[in-house]
């Protein structure tokens, strides 16, 4: 029977994605654009799906749709594969372009480049070839270098880089075969050849300290150093404050606050202060430094901040924002010294509303520098101090806080963390989980509360509630359709009960995560809830942040790690001096701040990983042939991996290792299963492992089975079968 189709349907679909040619929408998207009723949509279907046959349409990926454009060129990041092949990520657009290797036509992963469409084929995603490179992502590499007979070259230590870079003898600034170095890429100018450049610094020998975490920092174009302009210019902030700088600002200095750090912390840019008002409500105050007064906007200083975005925490060092005269010095809290900040002080009533704030320009002097550890010992009795009364009333702060967030939808994601000690050669003899803490939580439901509180501020002092002032919020979108679908059969898949629904709320996870709370399959699930949800990003648009359930946030509390932070406060200011006067260009600049921000933030997220993960293969290449319990993180046709307590070393049981049996892999179940056994190897079962092997270059560990795993609901199995093809629940 031939499927019924709307020719009016067509015209309108093509008439709305002609406005936009080559923009690719979804399917529903267009169907809400066009009103279609439920009863209508599956002519709406059959018609969209005739338009893409017949060449009018470009299917563009999965469901969605773009009109074709005249010169068929898209520009977008490349993000290339180990495999060798890449995709193109379109800028503000959900869709990528398929390039394969051949046509990567001197590009790099992470280069910004210009892609050329091949003509669309039917069913098919798009693909297309790079004609030009329109910015560079990197031109710095770090690789070995290696001599030969007749040439010399550097392998890049990145595998993405798939190019060996050739380097002359009287460019190699004397570096010895098998060094690590640092290559200025300069021009490659055709695919048939390699690519050629200079060495500009010899970092060591490969196992010399800290050389392979510079590799790291390279690889994702981190800077280092500071250019000469911007420490000159920071080092003529002066540490002592004028009184001139005191005008205008809140004197809090005999004020009792304080702040609570990590032990080896070297800026504290928050304290804290609790003070109990004459109607009995409390007064919270945050307290932050005030780096806006020190580093002017558009200033050498800032632009580079700017540049970085933010401070990257890598497991040997960090890498700061800012210069440490200012970060460590000038703009930190140190106790026992004056120090101007920016105020923000919330009255609580006993349900832990804000009934009023203020938010003011101030100057503190901190009574104590106090560890998380230290907070702990004194809420748990163990240890005794002067301001430990004001430090538990905190605390039962913090408990109401914690309470009432949870209630109104927020998520608990209590993801692991590690720390390292390391020898004087820089390599890992220890990993050590970090324990969350209820001090952790104490400042973290401060921040929180203020950062809502200057979100919230803006649309107070906003003429129109429907058009805020131009402003920087931290977003957090709700879970797409497809990826919460995925999350929903992964649970099915596993045996973790749930009631479907079909309004995705923050609650819902949070009651999906209580209900695994404490067993071994928590920290599997954790993940893939993690991997479920959007990216928290920033932005010029307050669309609310879906995990921690606010209609209303921003970033406030970090200025000396995080540039949003340091726009806000320059942003209350600013609003505070003009009031509603909005100047031209400035949500335009705000958004290319947002936007810088949010790239910064996840290639610093990805070094950091990355950094943990390299000190952890270098902790267990030490341990080859040793035995450790574990949990099954992910099940692939390829094998299996596995994710050992304490340390959460992931390593991979390749299925060749699996002799006991010939293993099948069933995708629905997320599981392998012995063909003759039948015994099942599926996600989150506890399982005992052996470290076989372990590539340093690639971070991989390859580990073994050994044969007395127990499953996520803690029965042994003997022989398990295949599981049963499951119903769909409706939704």
């Amino acid at each position: 029977m031939a499927r019924k189709i709307s020719k009016t349907m067509q015209k309108r679909i093509l008439d709305l994605l002609k406005e936009n040619p080559g923009v690719p929408t979804s399917r529903k998207e267009i169907s809400h654009a066009l009103g279609i009723h439920k009863n209508d949509y599956h002519i709406f279907l059959n018609s969209i799906v005739a338009l893409s046959k017949s060449g009018q349409l470009i299917h563009a990926s999965k469901g969605h749709y773009a009109y074709p454009q005249k010169t068929n060129r898209l520009t977008g990041e490349l993000r290339t594969t180990r495999a060798g092949y890449g995709f193109v990520m379109v800028e503000d657009r959900d869709v990528d372009v398929f390039v394969a290797q051949p046509n990567l036509n001197t590009a790099f992963d992470r280069d910004t480049v210009q892609v050329q469409l091949y003509a669309s084929s039917r069913g098919k995603r798009l693909e297309g070839f790079v004609t030009k490179i329109v910015q560079r992502f990197r031109t710095q590499i770090v690789g070995t270098y290696h001599q030969t007979e007749y040439y010399s070259y550097v392998v890049p230590d990145d595998p993405k880089i798939y190019r060996d870079i050739i380097v002359p003898p009287d460019k190699a600034l004397n570096a010895q075969n098998g060094q690590k170095v640092l290559v200025q890429f300069e021009k490659w100018e055709r695919n048939q050849h390699n690519p050629e450049g200079h060495i500009v610094e010899v970092l060591g020998n490969p196992g010399d300290k800290g050389v392979d975490i510079a590799s790291i920092v390279y690889s994702y174009n981190l800077q280092v150093k500071f250019p000469k302009e911007t420490e000159a210019a920071a080092q003529t902030v002066s540490n002592l404050i004028s009184k001139e700088e005191l005008q205008g600002r809140e004197d809090l200095r005999k004020l009792v606050c304080f702040t609570i750090d990590p032990e080896d912390a070297r800026d504290f840019d928050d304290a804290v202060s609790l003070t109990r008002l004459p109607n009995d409500h409390l007064e919270l105050g945050v307290h932050i430094a005030d780096v806006s007064h020190y580093v002017p906007q558009g200033s050498a200083i800032d632009k580079e901040a700017f540049n970085r975005g933010t401070s990257i925490y890598l497991v040997d060092r960090v890498i700061p924002m800012l210069p440490e005269h200012l970060s460590n010095e000038v703009c930190s809290l140190n106790p026992k010294v004056d120090r101007l900040t920016f105020s923000c002080f919330m009255e609580l009533d006993e349900n832990g509303d804000v009934t009023d704030y203020r938010i003011v320009e101030s100057v503190i002097n901190s009574n104590e520098r106090f560890t998380y550890e230290q907070v702990q010992d004194i809420l748990d009795g163990k240890a005794k101090h002067k301001l430990s009364p004001v430090l538990k009333e905190m605390d039962d702060l913090r408990a109401l806080l914690m309470r009432k967030r949870f209630e109104k939808g927020g998520i608990d994601f209590e993801t692991p963390e590690v720390r390292f000690i390391l020898d004087d050669k820089g390599q890992p003899v220890k990993i050590i989980p970090k324990k969350r803490l209820n001090a952790h939580r104490l400042v973290e439901e401060f921040m929180l509360m203020a950062n809502q509180t200057v979100a919230r501020h803006i649309k107070d002092i906003s003429p129109k509630k429907s058009d805020l002032l131009p402003f920087i919020y931290r977003i957090h979108e709700k879970p797409n359709e497809k990826k919460m679908e995925n999350f929903f059969n992964f649970l099915m898949a596993i045996d973790v009960p749930f009631t479907p629904v079909k309004n995705m709320s923050s609650r819902y996870f949070q009651n999906i995560l209580d209900t695994i709370k404490g067993g071994p399959e928590e920290l599997v699930i954790t993940e893939v809830a993690l991997r479920s949800m959007m990216k928290a990003v920033y932005s010029t648009k307050n669309v609310g942040h879906f995990g921690l359930g606010f209609k209303d946030y921003t970033h406030f509390t970090s200025p000396i790690r995080r540039y949003p932070d340091l726009t806000v406060h320059r942003m209350l200011k600013f609003y505070k001096q003009a009031g509603a006067v909005v100047p031209k260009g400035l949500k335009k600049d705000l958004d290319r701040i947002a936007d810088q921000s949010s790239k910064m933030e996840r290639l610093a997220v990805e070094a950091e990983r990355e950094s943990i993960k390299l000190k952890q293969t270098e902790f267990i290449q030490h341990h080859i042939g040793e035995t450790f319990k574990g949990v099954v993180s992910g099940v692939m046709a390829f094998g299996v991996f596995v994710e050992l307590e304490e340390t959460y070393v992931e390593g991979l049981i390749r299925v060749e290792r699996l002799d006991d049996d010939f293993y099948i892999y069933d995708e629905k179940s997320y599981s392998l299963i012995g063909r003759d056994t039948e015994q099942m190897i599926r996600l989150a079962d506890e399982v005992e492992i052996r470290v076989e092997a372990v590539d340093l270059e690639k971070k991989a560990v390859d580990f073994s089975l050994v044969q007395n795993f127990t499953d996520h609901a803690g029965r042994k199995p003997q022989k398990r079968t295949a599981p049963k093809k499951r119903r769909r629940r409706k939704r």
